[in-house]
Order: structure tokens, then sequence, then C-alpha cells
């Protein structure tokens, strides 16, 4: 049984029951068992232990995770310190240095966002190396779109940032009016310049906050 250590267990008791996330775990135990699969096993819910329900302010919905040796860590955009950041991440690091004078840093670990309530979450968790969109349906958008779902439902105002189709395509599930639903391109360089540069999306979710989201990574 998977432990979370926080309000998650409880809320997604249920979804670790249902019959589609077993299927899923048995292809979970075959993959890891004979592939190389990121990010590491004890890593896949990262993004849940370290943001729990209750202190969530923003989510950032990625897609799935980085499919090189080394990179995913089971926080979207995010990489362990010592790694070289990815582009797409390079490309947020941009944004925030255009926005708010953001000086970027070496590392590319985002890690100090999801302890102030940043919810930095891929909706498929897991995936083959060098092979992008292979866990794809699996199984975990049940999963995660049941995460999207139980934050709607919170009456306390977040933002919900939707960089890429992809994500874009979650916006229907966010229903209640109290969120704050900001929409762009892709940080990829093969999009960012259609929107995702100049989005100011950063300093909109502060001025929308009751406390804003210190994103320096200093």
């Amino acid at each position: 049984m998977v432990h979370l250590g926080n309000s998650w267990d409880a809320l997604l008791a249920d979804q670790f029951t249902a019959p589609y996330y077993l299927e899923l775990r048995e292809f979970l135990k075959s993959e890891y068992r004979t592939r190389a699969i990121y990010p590491p096993m004890y890593d896949i819910f990262n993004a849940l232990k370290q943001t729990p329900y209750e202190k969530v302010k923003a989510v950032i919905l990625g897609q799935d995770p980085y499919h090189q040796p080394g990179q995913a860590h089971g926080l979207c955009f995010s990489v362990k310190k010592g790694v070289q950041p990815p582009p797409s991440l390079k490309n947020i690091y941009k944004e925030l240095e255009s926005e708010l004078g953001f000086v970027p840093p070496e590392h590319g670990d985002l890690t100090p966002w999801t302890e102030q309530g940043v919810l930095l979450l891929n909706t498929v968790l897991t995936v083959r190396d060098s092979a992008p969109a292979s866990h794809r349906g699996k199984g975990w958008e049940i999963f995660t779109d049941r995460v999207i779902d139980l934050l709607n439902q919170r009456p306390e105002p977040m933002v919900f940032l939707l960089w890429g189709s992809h994500a874009r395509a979650k916006k229907e599930r966010i229903t209640n009016p109290a969120h704050l639903i900001l929409e762009a391109a892709h940080p990829s360089p093969l999009s960012a310049h259609s929107g995702f540069f100049g989005c100011g999306h950063f300093k909109r979710a502060n001025e929308f906050l009751k406390e804003p989201i210190d994103w320096s990574l200093s």
C-alpha cells in the first residue's frame, strides 16, 4: 500500500484499491523489474508527499517525467541539484527573470516551491528510459484526474498554471469559481515563443494569492 504521510492518504485511499490502480501497479512492477523506468520507484509520489492537500496554493501540471537518466525525481519540471536544468526549465527561469527580476540558480531543484504550497504534478507519473509518453493510457491519468478533482472541490482559492495543450485539456475539470486558471504555451523550446514567454503567470499568481510564493529558489 502506498503511504504518502499526509492528508492525501485518506483522500486517495479509494484510488489505491480501485481495479484500475491495481492493474497499473502490476504493470509497474513488471516495468521496474525489466526496464529502466523513471523516476526511481520511491520518488513516484514525491509531488503529493511534498505538498499536502490543505497546503496547496498553486498547481503546475506537467505531462510525464523526464525520460533521461538522473533527471526525474517526482516533481514536474524539476531535477535534483547536480543535474543540468533541461531546456523547458531554463525557459521557466527566463520567464521568472523577465517578470520578477529572478536570478536563475545553477541548479534545477524546485523543491522550495513545493514547501510553499506549489504542487508540481505530472499527469502521468512514470516513463520508460528515452521513451516519452510510454506510460500514458495505463491508468495514471485516472489517478491524477482524481487529484485535480479533489483540489477543485476545495473552497480555498488556488491557482492552476496550465502550460501546453496537454495541461490545458484539464481546464474542464476545474469548475470551482474560487480558483484562478492561467493558460499559456508550453515552456518547451518548440513552443515557448508562442505564448509562454511574456505570460506573466508568476506575477499574476502572486497577485491572486493571499500569501505570495517566493519563486526565487535562493
